[in-house]
């Protein structure tokens, strides 16, 4: 035996409430997606604030940090400056003391000293040089010139023989005297002593407080 049974239609107004609730349900949905898309913004937003906030926190701390190196680094170089100066100071006065008797004993009778000489000229380019001597010894005919150098490198020799090569322009007052270099210092790159003397140079070393030339016996100085 079969029962046919047929579902009873919805009514107008079954129909009308569906179509309410789905298209209530369909705003809410639209408004939770919209809220979700606006909380999902602010959040970003708020990251990218705080993101920016701690960018611009670690640029500040890094100029800081750049600006104390600088000022580190700058105040390091003034207090090696002051103290390659006082020992430059220190080796001036200590060899200036001995110098008379060290170039005696090598055959040079000078009578007197006199420390930081200046002088200058102007090339045929019309450029002006500059020149300082650190020491310088005399007797009217035969003067030596010395460079003092707290630690000695091959370049200051080189600079110093450039010196030597127009001394005679910035101190005309020598022109009648032959002339002979020398680097004193307190310390010395392996190289820059021996150097030094291949160039014609006295080499004189400071130690403790006495000083010595410690070129060999049979050394002949150059004459500028």
């Amino acid at each position: 035996m079969s029962i046919n049974s047929q579902q009873k239609p919805a009514t107008p107004e079954e129909i009308w409430k569906i179509l309410r609730e789905t298209s209530q349900i369909q705003r809410e949905t639209t408004q939770k997606m919209k809220e979700t898309e606006q909380q999902i913004k602010e959040k970003e937003q708020q990251m990218k604030e705080e993101a920016d906030r701690r960018f611009k926190e670690t640029e500040q701390r890094m100029k800081e940090t750049e600006q104390w190196m600088k000022e580190t680094e700058k105040q390091l170089r003034k207090t090696d400056a002051l103290f390659n100066s006082q020992w430059s100071k220190l080796v001036e006065s200590l060899v200036e003391g001995k110098l008379v008797d060290l170039l005696q004993s090598r055959g040079i009778d000078v009578s007197e000293t006199g420390l930081r000489i200046q002088g200058s000229y102007t090339d045929r380019k019309g450029e002006l040089h500059r020149r300082e001597i650190d020491i310088m010894a005399a007797n009217g005919s035969e003067a030596v010139a010395v460079e003092v150098k707290t630690s000695l490198k091959p370049d200051d020799v080189r600079y110093f023989i450039d010196t030597l090569k127009i001394f005679k322009h910035c101190f005309p007052r020598y022109n009648n005297e032959k002339v002979y270099g020398a680097v004193a210092y307190l310390r010395s790159d392996a190289k820059a002593a021996l150097f030094a003397e291949r160039q014609g140079l006295f080499v004189i070393r400071a130690t403790g407080d006495s000083a010595s030339i410690i070129n060999k016996k049979d050394f002949k100085p150059k004459g500028f």
